[in-house]
């Protein structure tokens, strides 16, 4: 299948130059995914509501002082699931995945559902001969349940399987939500991950022995250079991305999540990232935004640092 074809809509509703897809050093992958969904429906409708509200950035990035766009972003025309398996759908998004990397540009996939993580991370793997990776996970949820409603490619076991692609080390971020199935897999020494509560964030909140910021920059130093960034938007505090289909309280503000992102693009070597689980709300169109804009900086901070090396 002919992955490589460009969106009629293009991200940040970029012009021919800035947004042909030939020459774009990042591709945004679209990928409409929900087949696992457990509480709130329509994450299948994220990668468009994300696209759409792109439209309306200003692509000025005040804080890298530089147009992020100039370096090329192309957008590929979304995949289609229509009477595949969910298995088969994840094949779908690795070759996809794998089509970007094999133009030697850097594969942005959009969600859909959290699952989409391991096939995107495997096909990653799969071009760098499985050399080492970190995955930082900024997320409500662990993830890392074994099975989930009868299925272990459910999005409730993103990380789990994640882990189980070779070379992969992996960093849970926000983290404020957990079953004791996975506490008990950790403890036991099944599951070998980083996690740094959400509660380590809130300065007021007595119980955390080290601050998640000083915590997240041990954890990351430890990582190896070459990163992936998978962003689940309930990672977010849902006064700030209520359009989730799990929201839990206490989680990162905006500046605390891209201030991380920063320090990641400053010190490690990004090789890919998604953004998933936006269920997008009728006539809402903060969270969209928001995540629109979250796409550009990231895209914005790796390609700072690209000219800077």
């Amino acid at each position: 299948m002919d992955f490589y074809q460009s969106h009629e809509h293009l991200f940040g509703d970029l012009d021919a130059k800035w947004g042909d897809l030939t020459r774009a050093r990042a591709v945004i992958i679209p990928a409409p995914l929900e087949y696992t969904v457990c509480y709130g429906e329509g994450t299948g409708k994220g990668p468009a509501a994300i696209i759409a509200a792109s439209s309306q950035m200003d692509l000025y990035d005040e804080e890298m002082e530089a147009i992020p766009a100039e370096a090329g972003i192309g957008t590929l025309a979304e995949l289609a699931f229509s009477d595949l398996s969910h298995a088969e759908a994840l094949g779908r998004i690795h070759d996809a995945v794998a089509t970007v990397i094999a133009h030697d540009q850097l594969p942005v996939t959009l969600g859909g559902e959290h699952s989409l993580t391991a096939p995107c991370v495997r096909a990653i793997q799969s071009a760098a001969n499985s050399a080492p990776l970190g995955v930082v996970q900024f997320d409500a949820h662990a993830d890392l349940r074994q099975e989930y409603e009868d299925t272990p490619i459910s999005h409730a076991c993103a990380m789990r399987r994640t882990l189980e692609v070779p070379g992969v080390d992996l960093l849970g971020v926000g983290i404020r939500s957990i079953s004791p199935e996975e506490v008990r897999d950790r403890r036991a020494g099944q599951v070998t991950s980083t996690i740094i509560w959400a509660h380590q964030f809130a300065e007021s909140y007595g119980t955390a022995r080290i601050s998640g910021a000083a915590a997240f920059s041990a954890a990351l130093a430890r990582l190896p250079e070459r990163i992936y960034i998978t962003i689940d938007l309930d990672g977010l505090d849902p006064g700030i991305m209520p359009a989730v289909g799990t929201p839990e309280p206490g989680g990162l503000q905006w500046y605390q999540l891209l201030g991380m992102v920063r320090q990641i693009c400053a010190t490690k070597h990004v090789v890919g990232c998604d953004i998933v689980e936006l269920a997008p709300i009728p006539h809402l169109a903060a969270p969209d935004f928001l995540a629109a804009k979250l796409v550009y900086r990231i895209l914005g901070s790796i390609f700072h640092e690209e000219r800077r090396s």
